[in-house]
């Protein structure tokens, strides 16, 4: 086990989100990680860490010692005692783990103590060292200095070395912008990034440097109202919506126009209804403002109110304050740039971010590549994400003009996934984009369906000949994006297709059982998904399409989903699951599952399976031990088979929201050709890993 203080050079380094970021980065590398912060200089800054560690990453951590208690007991001569207390927090956690975070205190000119207190909790754990400094205020230049004397204070302690964050920080604030029509700076992270990378020494090497972004500081409008204590008019998507920029609107209507943007919070007497009503416009055309805050305790009358109801239905938020404009500015302006420690989008974003930004490879040599004991949801991510990177797929999306799905292709684009082809209107696309704020790559390709329809009439025509489909019928089912996007794939011109952002399920697979038909000695088409628990990834299978397989098919849904797991790096161990476990049990839903397992052992002597098992025994150490002592797979099950899809569905959704798991799926499997469906209620994130597994299932169908 390794044991690592962050340790912060100066003030406002960030220093919990940068320690959330190392628990993301080192958990994508498959370890598991404990977290401590043994001091704390208040019961709010302590409760701070150790409260979004446990309510974001389910991580459990004891409560820390306070630094006035700690201090006085130094000076009493207890150092010694307060270092067994620290091993003591130390060994609540470490049991298990692979690495032990431990977050140091922040430095403080009242505190003399504080530096000092670092180094001794360093020694005591035994503890290599990570800096933390702030580019806040500092030049590169300024940091190597500082870093070259904050690293003295730790003598022969090792010190893996330095994490640089806020980067190319906005000089004038750094949190939320102020001012009328203030706007985010838009930077290029290389740029900004480049002169610190170059601080790197042989003893204290630069091992990340995170880009300040306004975007991870940027408040929802809950926060807004927090802050004001304003009125809420209308909560519309008040815990979601977030503050890019402010508009003070002290000008005419005709010199507001172009800072109705995504992400505007447009602050306005109560008294302007003509702003009121340019805002409703706008938001009813589609464009996502944060909100509108009134100001000097007025309101629009009810008439105005009744024109702009259908904006509301849109989402904004419409609070009110009592304060004048000009307070109201300065009120913003001083906001609090913390995280709120109730917003888990902002942690994981910013986790993320700072994740992004890490020599993982670096630190892992300096750490001595310490041994990866599981495949946790953060490693599972990363895996899929270089898997497709690798597989340098094209996968085409029918619903080129959906915003989610737009926003989806551009990440695949920018970050390497997958090479995405948009069916839909070019222009139609393009306007989304810019009304979302939604930065197209070049290389992203837009396909208009119909400058390209009729090319695959006759293609069409003779994979249905058997149903007497006439190219007039063929030419009408192609105005379906999903009908063309299938025989894009068909022929070969893209990889795989993804869809159901706003068609149904049904809609997404008919175009390709009817066109691609099941691969060879498929019986069927099921799906599975990826269940992310706290400590490990489980495939379920099938939640998502068939209602009640018999026997055969069940074993082929076991295969199927053995492969899946394979295919995306989860070492396969099936467990087929039942009301009763072994031979206890009997009945006709046991003899099927007990008769697919039979099948699936004789088709497939390779895959390590057994069943039937009640599910506590085939995923629970402690009950396999007295319910199937002898299976290969009980208690360490990574493939879970429902024997159908009202237990299937069932228990995935139990889990998912019980549980709070974050599940990737339905994945597709059975097909010739990779076709995935989305909920339609589908994230953004969810998009971006459906095709990422699309492209994976590309790679693997092709080696078959």
């Amino acid at each position: 086990m390794i044991n690592i203080l962050i340790a912060p050079i100066g003030l406002d380094t960030g220093l919990t989100t940068i320690s959330l970021g190392l628990i993301r980065a080192l958990d994508a590398q498959g370890l598991k990680v404990g977290f401590i912060k043994p001091v704390a200089p208040d019961y709010a800054d302590s409760e701070r860490s150790s409260h979004l560690v446990r309510t974001v990453l389910q991580l459990n951590t004891p409560n820390p010692m306070q630094l006035h208690r700690v201090q006085q007991r130094i000076s009493d001569g207890q150092l010694d005692r307060v270092l067994e207390e620290v091993v003591g927090l130390h060994d609540q956690v470490a049991q298990d783990c692979d690495v032990v975070l431990i977050e140091g205190l922040v430095p403080d000119r009242s505190e003399p103590y504080t530096a000092k207190i670092n180094a001794e909790i360093a020694k005591a754990l035994n503890a290599d060292v990570l800096m933390v400094a702030s580019g806040l205020n500092h030049t590169p230049e300024q940091l190597k200095t500082e870093v070259r004397v904050q690293s003295g204070i730790y003598g022969s302690t090792s010190l893996l070395g330095c994490i640089i964050n806020k980067a190319g920080v906005a000089p004038r604030h750094e949190g939320v912008p102020s001012g009328e029509a203030s706007d985010i700076i838009e930077q290029n992270d290389d740029e900004v990034c480049a002169p610190y990378w170059q601080l790197k020494s042989e003893r204290c090497p630069v091992l990340g440097v995170i880009p300040w972004k306004p975007q991870l500081v940027s408040p929802r409008m809950m926060d807004v109202a927090r802050a004001l204590d304003a009125d809420i008019l209308h909560e519309g998507e008040l815990d979601s919506r977030r503050v890019l920029r402010i508009a003070l609107c002290a000008r005419s209507l005709g010199n507001m126009v172009d800072v109705l943007r995504p992400g505007t919070l447009l602050v306005t007497p109560g008294d302007r209804d003509d702003i009121i009503v340019a805002a409703a416009i706008a938001a009813t055309n589609g464009t996502p403002l944060a909100g509108l805050l009134l100001t000097s305790g007025l309101q629009p009358g009810d008439n105005v109110i009744n024109l702009c109801r259908a904006a509301l239905q849109t989402g904004v938020p419409v609070l009110k304050t009592r304060h004048d404009t000009f307070t109201t500015a300065q009120m913003l302006t001083d906001m609090e740039t913390r995280v709120p420690v109730d917003d888990a989008d902002r942690v994981h974003n910013l986790m993320t971010t700072i994740a992004d930004h890490l020599d993982m490879k670096t630190l892992m040599e300096q750490l001595g590549q310490p041994h990866a004991s599981r495949l946790s949801p953060a490693a599972f991510r990363h895996q899929i994400v270089s898997k497709a990177r690798a597989a340098h797929k094209r996968i085409v999306l029918p619903e080129g003009e959906e915003p989610r799905t737009i926003q989806a292709a551009a990440i695949c684009q920018q970050r390497g996934i997958a090479n995405c082809v948009l069916l839909g209107d070019p222009e139609r696309i393009r306007q989304v984009a810019e009304a979302t704020e939604i930065e197209l790559p070049e290389t992203l390709q837009l396909t208009d369906p119909s400058s390209v329809r009729e090319q695959y009439v006759a293609p069409m025509v003779a994979l249905r000949k058997h149903k007497q489909l006439t190219e007039p019928m063929a030419l009408s089912q192609l105005e379906d994006n999903v009908v063309l996007g299938t025989m894009m794939l068909a022929e070969e011109e893209v990889d795989g297709l993804v869809s159901g952002a706003v068609h149904t399920t049904a809609n997404t697979i008919r175009p390709a059982l009817q066109l691609i038909k099941t691969a060879p000695g498929a019986r069927l088409v099921s799906s599975v998904f990826f269940m992310g628990l706290p400590d490990q990834v489980l495939v379920y299978g099938d939640c998502a399409v068939n209602p009640d397989p018999d026997a055969e098919e069940l074993a082929d849904i076991a295969i199927q989903s053995a492969d899946s797991a394979i295919a995306m790096g989860i070492p396969a161990r099936v467990a087929m699951i039942s009301y009763s476990t072994g031979s206890s049990g009997s009945g006709a839903d046991v003899e099927k599952v007990r008769k697919a397992t039979a099948l699936v052992k004789e088709q497939r002597p390779d895959l390590v399976i057994d069943g039937p098992l009640q599910y506590d025994a085939a995923t629970t150490a402690s009950v396999a031990r007295s319910k199937a002592p002898d299976s290969p797979v009980a208690g360490q099950a990574t493939v879970v088979i429902f024997p159908d899809l009202n237990t299937g569905n069932t228990t995935y959704k139990a889990v998912q929201r019980s549980a709070n798991v974050i599940s990737i799926g339905p994945m597709l499997q059975g097909l010739a050709k990779p076709v995935n469906d989305l909920s339609r209620g589908a994230l953004v994130e969810d998009i971006v890993y459906t095709i990422a597994l699309t492209a994976i299932q590309a790679q693997f169908t092709q080696q078959q």
